[in-house]
């Protein structure tokens, strides 16, 4: 088999053929021939390549990836992260590289995943044992006061009622104080 440049390699090529979707560069040293796709040629948008390159120019590229499909080696190359003056290349750490393959990546759709209001607001926090929060989002502090749902309407008029019984009952308990007017 031939020397193939390791991944990441920075050489000079050759154009081979210019199509709508890249160019084909042959590879010093070696029969193949590597692809540069439009979207690797230019930090700017390219529609037509052939706006870009021809046939025999002489371009910098660096090889981002190597692939094995039908028993046929396929070779990524890239030209925009090569200085095309002098060869240097403009990310050395590949950080460029990474965010392209991060923006190829599909969405997932996490709708089928949503949890309903109602029920974080029927969870009980296993950190304070308060309703309507989780451990991980409890702001109490050890020792220090705790802290819930504001009660709903209903429940607000039931509390009152019963705390208007307590005070009768425990008014009656209680010798009378004088009140200031």
């Amino acid at each position: 088999m031939e020397a193939l440049p390791e991944l990441y390699a920075i050489f000079q090529g050759e154009v081979a053929t210019v199509t709508e979707y890249g160019a084909f560069i042959k590879i010093p040293g070696c029969r193949k021939q590597g692809l540069v796709h439009k979207t690797h040629m230019s930090s700017c948008r390219v529609d037509k390549p052939s706006e870009i390159v021809d046939v025999g120019d002489k371009v910098w590229v660096k090889l981002i990836g190597k692939e094995m499909k039908d028993d046929k080696l396929k070779l990524s190359l890239s030209m925009k992260v090569v200085n095309q003056g002098t060869g240097k290349d403009l990310d050395p750490n590949n950080v460029s590289l990474d965010q392209d393959e991060r923006k190829k990546r599909t969405f997932r759709d996490y709708t089928s995943q949503k949890i309903t209001l109602e029920a974080v607001l029927n969870t009980v926090c296993k950190k304070c044992g308060c309703k309507g929060h989780f451990a991980k989002e409890c702001f109490m502090q050890p020792g220090g006061p705790k802290y819930s749902l504001i009660p709903e309407e209903e429940e607000e008029e039931v509390a009152a009622a019963g705390y208007e019984g307590d005070k009768k009952t425990s008014m009656v308990d209680e010798p009378p104080k004088k009140r200031k007017k």
